[in-house]
């Protein structure tokens, strides 16, 4: 049953609440939170949930300290806030190209990313910092050139998704030439980068990316009428005063830097811009870009798959960018085939 949304009125403000929403969020944000404390706890030393929450208030030995605070604690928060940034920047290109095909990963941003790093792993054989500054500037680069090949008297869903498929082609194939012009130890660097994996993070990736989340976040949340006007058409978002253009460059811009962001933190983790805001709104039921939901299924979806990468697959680990692939193809074949039967491609 869906519920309407109630208006809450205080002195001479008014606020359109969506109850349903609301509490998607609240458990998906707590399903996130829940699932970081047991991988924290997951591991060669293993830790119960209880013994992990004594550590994060600081009542742990120092031992346990030393796994949680310098091992775990940052990969886990690195997870988040991949999986944050991932699902917000795909409600947002979903929304502004008003397709649910129109994710990073199917845009070509990611593979530009990739592209950025793949420059600095091969051509430069950079340092980690040189490798996520290659991944923002490709990610930025990419993003800029499929808005310019799009631009005709605005931006337009089917155009952007058409010229962002040709851009993720060449990117792609630029990928694999850099591949093989690589020497040994530079190509096995750059295959594992590339299939998306958060081993080996610690703190120097964690507060950037965090700045970033911060500084973007209100950013698009302050414009979110503004692109949920957008989907009922230029002409009428015109009319009632949104500045389209502008908007949407804007909102572009955020999707391009959290995209980028989380690729250089983490790899291009596949699917998870593309999956979370389109089960983030099959939970709400609510229309509109679901941009507070579609973050906390990111993060809730990338934190669940690197603990299934680390505990289902025996004694091995599997990149968390295998995991969310092997789903994720899953989910876009189911995807494809319901868009298909419903006339829309």
């Amino acid at each position: 049953m869906k519920t309407k949304p109630r208006a809450l009125r205080t002195g001479g403000l008014s606020l359109r609440l969506d109850v349903r929403a609301l509490t998607v969020t609240v458990v998906l944000l707590l399903a996130a939170l829940t699932a970081s404390v047991v991988l924290i706890g997951t591991g060669d030393f293993p830790m119960p949930a209880a013994d992990v929450l004594k550590v994060l208030f600081g009542e742990g030995n120092p031992g346990q300290e030393l796994i949680v605070n310098d091992l775990r604690l940052p990969r886990v928060l690195v997870g988040l806030l991949v999986g944050a940034s991932l699902g917000l920047g795909g409600a947002l290109f979903q929304a502004v190209s008003r397709n649910p095909l129109g994710s990073p990963d199917v845009l070509g941003l990611s593979q530009g990313a990739t592209a950025g790093a793949l420059v600095m792993i091969v051509l430069f054989s950079g340092s980690t910092t040189q490798v996520t500054l290659g991944a923002l500037v490709g990610g930025l680069v990419t993003g800029a050139l499929i808005y310019l090949l799009a631009w005709k008297r605005g931006v337009h869903g089917y155009r952007l998704v058409l010229v962002g498929i040709g851009v993720s082609a060449v990117a792609t194939a630029v990928n694999g030439y850099l591949i093989t012009k690589a020497d040994i130890v530079d190509a096995a660097r750059a295959v594992v980068w590339m299939t998306g994996t958060l081993d080996g993070r610690d703190w120097k990736q964690v507060w950037p990316l965090l700045a970033l989340v911060c500084a973007l976040v209100p950013l698009v949340l302050a414009n979110a009428r503004g692109l949920r006007m957008m989907e009922m058409g230029d002409d009428v978002s015109h009319a009632l005063g949104v500045r389209v253009e502008r908007v949407r460059l804007l909102l572009m811009v955020c999707a391009v830097l959290l995209t980028a962001a989380a690729t250089a933190a983490a790899g291009p983790v596949s699917f998870v811009a593309l999956t979370a805001p389109q089960l983030a709104r099959r939970l709400t039921r609510s229309p509109g870009p679901n941009l507070v939901p579609a973050l906390c299924m990111g993060a809730a979806l990338l934190v669940t798959a690197d603990w299934a990468s680390q505990r289902l697959f025996g004694d091995g680990q599997l990149p968390v960018g295998v995991v969310t692939g092997v789903l994720g193809g899953g989910y876009l074949l189911w995807l494809l085939i319901t868009e298909r039967k419903a006339g829309r491609i």
